[in-house]
């Protein structure tokens, strides 16, 4: 049953114009003619024109919106078959200042205000008449996998690129750093992603590099024979997107802007730069964990269990790592350097008496490694091309001596030896700077030292030898003249200046001088 309306003041034609009617008024004037019948009664009612009321009637009888508003003649509908002639043409990137100058000379008298509204309009039109339809993907496990490239940091004003791959199905994401972009470097990533996620998927989805397709013809992608070869000796196949279509890959996209988000040093994330590239690793294998095991928005899972399951689908991997890719073969010497082209470089000391790979990118020697405990291939050197003759050496790859000073630090091989360097640390000195200055008779001495040591204690011959060794006194005489040296010092009294007390000898002996006559004896001597 119909509430009852109470009779609304009239209002004037001008003040119905100075706004539209609302919802709420709307659904009152219809009510009101429901409740009548008349539009006269149901004008006096909801406070409004009679021919408003017929005008939503007919409206809704007709099915149509009762709230849309009518289009009025506009000054640039004339110029509307222009403007959407021109957003076709530019494909929807035309700019609306252009369009405004180009019907302005046409004859419009508008502001360009009006032109963007109508090319904003005009271009909406035009994207949803191209827009694409997806069909959504229900990815199945051990099917998919996908890689692309990330701009990573710069490390020493050198930059980095971030290998970032993606599982479909279980969603789970590998990031590894890399310096280059270069078919062993790309084998290299993609043999260590498969060995983590444990298995072969049947394909792999990439970009259309060159170290993946050489060309297309006739819409046809060429691939590169290499990356066919690395994709027979795992058994999967690689497949790559339409050229300028990233949608067609859109996981491993995401992968890229979220590892780039976390990883590349902005204001967003507070980090300013990485020491060395191992701290970069460091910070990948950290992002790596950190996403692998949280919820995913979609699936609600983390991503390390859904692996788990998907690992079951998968294909094994092969016991070792296609090393074709990687270089020419190299064994380590026992000093931790291999050769190429007659010039030796130096990679990391555990590496010693094992086989290594190398090969040259531009002015760079790149040596990789197979570990031998899970089969990944990493990159364990990279050197600048040298020259025959001069060896390249990092000094990371050898371990830090203990004791540098070891070569020059006496070790007793008998018993005299040990007697003598029992002394103390001064009988050591002075056999290191004996033997350096050429000495003679340096066991005849050393058998001498420890003689003195019965005469004297232990403590002064050593602090006697200390004192020959500093001054470089090794002749026959010379520890024994040393030796009555300090041990005279210590036996006499030493006086010191004070208050009362003065170093200055006085005159007293000359107060008797001139009034003694002297005394000559039979020679001539003075008594």
């Amino acid at each position: 049953m119909a509430r009852y309306l109470p009779a609304r003041p009239r209002r004037t034609r001008s003040a119905k114009l100075e706004r539209g009617k609302n919802s709420r008024e709307i659904m009152e004037i219809l009510e009101a003619y429901d409740l009548t019948g008349s539009y006269r009664s149901a004008a006096e009612l909801a406070g409004c024109d009679h021919h408003t009321v017929a005008r939503y009637v007919k409206m809704r009888a007709a099915g149509q919106h009762p709230a849309a508003r009518r289009h009025r003649d506009r000054a640039i509908d004339v110029f509307l078959p222009k403007i959407e002639e021109l957003v076709v043409r530019s494909n929807g990137r035309i700019r609306a200042d252009v369009v405004h100058k180009r019907i302005t000379a046409m004859g419009f008298t508008g502001g360009e205000r009006t032109t963007r509204r109508t090319v904003a309009e005009a271009k909406a039109q035009f994207r949803a008449g191209q827009r694409r339809v997806y069909r959504p993907w229900i990815t199945e496990p051990g099917l998919w996998l996908q890689w692309d490239w990330g701009e990573g940091p710069q490390i020493g004003g050198r930059r980095t690129s971030l290998w970032c791959a993606w599982v479909a199905w279980s969603r789970f994401r590998v990031v590894i750093p890399v310096w280059d972009k270069t078919l062993p470097t790309i084998t290299a990533c993609l043999d260590a992603t498969l060995r983590r996620i444990g298995g072969v998927p049947a394909y792999a989805l990439t970009d259309n590099e060159k170290t993946v397709t050489t060309d297309h013809i006739a819409g046809i992608a060429v691939r590169n024979p290499e990356i066919v070869e690395v994709a027979r000796h795992y058994g999967m196949t690689i497949r790559t997107c339409l050229p300028a279509d990233p949608e067609t890959k859109g996981g491993s996209e995401a992968t890229v802007r979220i590892a780039k988000a976390d990883l590349v040093p902005k204001d967003v994330n507070l980090l300013e730069e990485y020491r060395n590239f191992a701290a970069l690793e460091s910070a990948c294998r950290t992002f790596c964990e950190e996403v692998n095991n949280r919820g995913h928005r979609e699936t609600k899972r983390r991503p390390i269990e859904m692996l788990a399951e998907e690992r079951t689908r998968l294909h094994p991997l092969p016991k070792q790592p296609f090393t074709v890719a990687f270089g020419t073969t190299r064994r380590v010497c026992w000093d931790a350097t291999i050769s190429v082209e007659a010039v030796r470089y130096s990679v990391p000391h555990q590496l010693i008496d094992t086989r290594v790979w190398a090969r040259f990118h531009g002015d760079e020697l790149i040596v990789t490694a197979v570990d031998t405990t899970d089969g990944h291939a990493r990159e364990v050197a990279r050197h600048l091309r040298g020259s025959a003759g001069t060896p390249v050496l990092d000094d990371a790859h050898h371990p830090p001596r203990e004791d540098k000073e070891g070569d020059r630090t006496p070790k007793a091989t008998s018993a005299e030896e040990a007697a003598f360097l029992m002394l103390g640390p001064g009988a050591a000195a002075w056999l290191v700077e004996a033997a350096t200055a050429g000495t003679r008779k340096v066991k005849a001495k050393m058998a001498e030292a420890v003689a003195f040591s019965k005469l004297y204690s232990a403590a002064e011959v050593d602090r006697a030898l200390g004192t020959a060794a500093v001054t470089g006194r090794f002749a026959e005489k010379d520890l024994i003249s040393i030796l009555d040296y300090q041990v005279g010092r210590e036996s006499v009294e030493v006086t010191r200046a004070s208050e009362t007390h003065s170093l200055q000898p006085g005159t007293s002996a000359w107060s008797r001088f001139g009034t003694i006559p002297l005394e000559i004896d039979d020679e001539g001597d003075t008594l």
